[in-house]
């Protein structure tokens, strides 16, 4: 399951949003508290009526990167600017002292900054910056204070927003990439649980019977070595039409070992619907494996008991393919099911000669991917765990955790 992405950005346009509507509020209430003292209270009311209309009428122009357009911007700093102009008309004795936008100017700035960035936001600013200067007609000390902390504060919002979009392009990629990857794992296993096994097959076969079965034998051996570096290499076809079921083939073993395919759902109904791990495990019981159940029914998602159950498969397939009882005869293995409040375990135990130190690490770089995909690839993707321990002499057990609810 791929996680949803969640914009760090959104939460800043919901805080603008917030700050132009307290800003709005906080000039009226300053001009309303001081409406006596400015020599043209008129122009000033009716400038602050339009501006007030215009804050609340555009609320979600400011709500996303999307609905904030480049048209809007210009006009809501320009709106601004006309305010800081026309502030000497209206307080002509300078009495009230600050211009009739006041802090709400710092709104468009702000919104330049999440809409394009840090340059963005320092245009903005030197335009706010001189329109205050041709206000003041002359630098004061407040004046520039007062520009150059907008001009940093938005700036720096600017460069921040820059900075989250950069990393959230980073974080999809790098998500896609994950998801691609746990693709080419999954068709790498149904490629080593069928395919390989099958030409594994032929070529033992082959190689026994003689004769013209031994040139396909020969043929097969040589296909299973180059798609074997083919899975290794992680590349992996696209999924066509034909696999879009994703029907596993049957595993193809010797001896005691499982000849039935392990059923898949192919639908998100049937990957939640509940199903008895008991039954498919159950099909694994033959001469040489003995399977152990609990008394009542072991429940888990569909999609989470058929991979769990490909998985007890491949662990059978080694036994059956690599360990022996010392004399040349197949090794015994048992299935052990537990059922625990969270979580299903389930064991495989041989007593064949047990896996050599390094072996593992050798396979794998072979490209023979039963532990690395079949079994522990499996269980990561279900959120489980694949435990391996063998001892020399002693034979090899593995078991596998997986949790009841779905994942």
């Amino acid at each position: 399951m791929v996680a949803q992405l969640v914009s760090v950005e959104q939460p800043l346009w919901r805080a603008l949003t917030g700050y132009r509507i307290l800003a709005v509020l906080y000039i009226a209430g300053v001009f309303a508290w001081s409406h006596q003292e400015y020599s043209a209270p008129v122009p000033g009311g009716i400038f602050l009526l339009v501006l007030a209309c215009w804050t609340f009428g555009t609320l979600r122009h400011v709500g996303s990167a999307e609905r904030c357009t480049l048209p809007f911007l210009v006009t809501d700093i320009a709106l601004g600017v006309v305010g800081i102009l026309l502030s000497p008309l209206v307080d002509g004795h300078d009495r009230v002292g600050p211009t009739l936008p006041s802090i709400w100017v710092a709104g468009p700035v702000l919104a330049f900054a999440l809409k394009g960035g840090w340059r963005w936001a320092a245009g903005a600013s030197v335009l706010v910056g001189i329109a205050n200067i041709v206000e003041r007609g002359t630098i004061t000390r407040p004046t520039f204070h007062n520009v150059l902390l907008v001009c940093v504060a938005s700036v720096a919002i600017g460069y921040v927003i820059e900075v989250a979009r950069a990393s959230e392009r980073t974080l999809a990629r790098a998500l896609r990439i994950e998801a691609a990857t746990r693709e080419r794992e999954r068709l790498a296993r149904d490629i080593h649980d069928s395919v390989l096994q099958v030409l594994a097959m032929v070529q033992r076969r082959g190689t026994a019977l003689g004769g013209e079965a031994a040139q396909l034998g020969r043929m097969a051996g040589e296909q299973e070595v180059a798609l074997r570096a083919l899975v290794s290499s992680g590349v992996a076809p696209e999924p066509g039409p034909a696999s879009a079921g994703d029907h596993r083939p049957a595993l193809a073993m010797e001896g005691g070992g499982p000849s039935g395919g392990v059923p898949t759902a192919t639908d998100d109904a049937a990957d939640t619907a509940p199903c008895d791990v008991r039954a498919l495990l159950s099909s694994y019981a033959a001469s040489g494996v003995t399977f152990s159940e609990p008394g009542a029914p072991v429940l888990l998602p569909a999609r989470t008991a058929t991979e769990l159950a490909a998985a007890v498969g491949a662990a059978l397939d080694n036994v059956a393919k690599h360990a022996g009882d010392g004399s040349g005869g197949k090794a015994h293995a048992w299935i052990l099911l537990e059922d625990e409040p969270d979580t299903v375990i389930v064991t495989v135990r041989d007593d064949g000669p047990g896996i050599p130190e390094g072996r593992l690490a050798d396979a794998e770089a072979e490209g023979r991917m039963g532990v690395a995909l079949s079994i522990r690839g499996r269980l990561r993707d279900l959120g489980g765990t694949a435990e391996l321990v063998s001892v020399p002499g002693q034979g090899t057990e593995v078991e596998m955790r997986v949790s009841k609810h779905d994942n």
